[in-house]
């Protein structure tokens, strides 16, 4: 595919007031309160808290959530999220028998669970991740598993740990272009997150694989471009792209906002370029409409 013959519509709306599509109803349903105190009573932690998500309302109200295991501080600050940075308590070998626990009553169909990143450890905390689906599919053997990954540092040995459980969903987040990396990402690398997801298919070509992108970090369109034909080159089936907002002042500024009909036009580019199924939209995260992409996208 000729990426320069690809151009947008329209090319995104300068940064300043938040757009009405970016608007959300704040969250107080009762399952949302409900989930809330299932997860403080288990000791557990979500992504769709500690980052700020804009769905946690909705999601939560339909009963999805993306568990975020091995603690709730990350060894690494990137400065585009909005999770705690630092020194992390050390990690309970036991939190995969308590999130299974969460998951058999909730009486999740597909469950996503993520994590901090965990450089301290050997592995980094590849053994957690494994003992998440094992228990999982204990008590709930038909319940699909995504687990969204970091990079490991590279470790093939904790990419063998997670592949070998075989989780039905192996999702690892690109999150910006090469150029942005270093700025936006200063603990990971472009080509290492790319390794890591066509490795995973040459250890498993039957596992599914999944990456996500968020816009408006100060990518051009062609490079938004590049950075998901790239994805395909290392065999990703699934692709998510959302806009990027800003958690606080202290985070990297919106450098631009994409309007629904750009994320749409992405959308159809993606699977011209040979996704199976590409969610893509303003509000859209990683694990957003997790339960439909398996569906859409067939996955077995």
């Amino acid at each position: 595919m000729e990426l320069t013959q690809l151009t947008p519509t329209a090319r995104p709306a300068p940064p300043g007031r938040k757009p009405a599509w970016l608007k959300v109803k704040a969250p107080g349903g009762e399952s949302y309160v409900e989930l809330k105190h299932l997860m403080r009573e288990l000791g557990l932690h979500t992504v769709c808290e500690e980052a700020h998500c804009p769905n946690i309302g909705e999601c939560w109200e339909h009963r999805a959530a993306t568990f975020m295991i091995l603690g709730d501080v990350c060894t690494r600050n990137c400065p585009y999220c909005a999770i705690a940075h630092g020194t992390p308590a050390p990690y309970d070998p036991e939190e995969p028998v308590r999130l299974a626990d969460a998951v058999a009553r909730m009486g999740l169909k597909h469950v996503v669970i993520t994590s901090v990143d965990r450089d301290d450890l050997p592995n980094g905390g590849a053994e957690i991740f494994a003992g998440c689906v094992t228990e999982i599919r204990k008590r709930l053997p038909e319940t699909s598993v995504e687990l969204l990954i970091p990079d490991f540092k590279g470790s093939e040995i904790a990419l063998q740990i997670v592949v070998g459980v075989r989780p039905d969903i192996l999702n690892h987040n690109l999150e910006t272009i090469q150029r942005l990396y270093r700025i936006a990402r200063p603990g990971g690398r472009y080509d290492r997150a790319l390794g890591l997801l066509g490795r995973a298919k040459e250890l498993d070509p039957s596992i599914t694989t999944k990456s996500g992108i968020i816009c408006g970090l100060g990518e051009e369109w062609d490079e938004l471009l590049t950075a998901m034909h790239d994805l395909r080159e290392h065999g990703v089936e699934l692709l998510t792209l959302g806009q990027y907002l800003r958690p606080s002042g202290g985070h990297l500024p919106v450098a631009r906002y994409y309007k629904p009909d750009e994320f749409r036009e992405l959308r159809q580019l993606g699977l011209g370029m040979g996704f199976r199924h590409v969610e893509a939209g303003p509000l859209v995260r990683s694990s957003y409409h997790a339960w439909e992409q398996v569906q859409r996208a067939a996955v077995p």
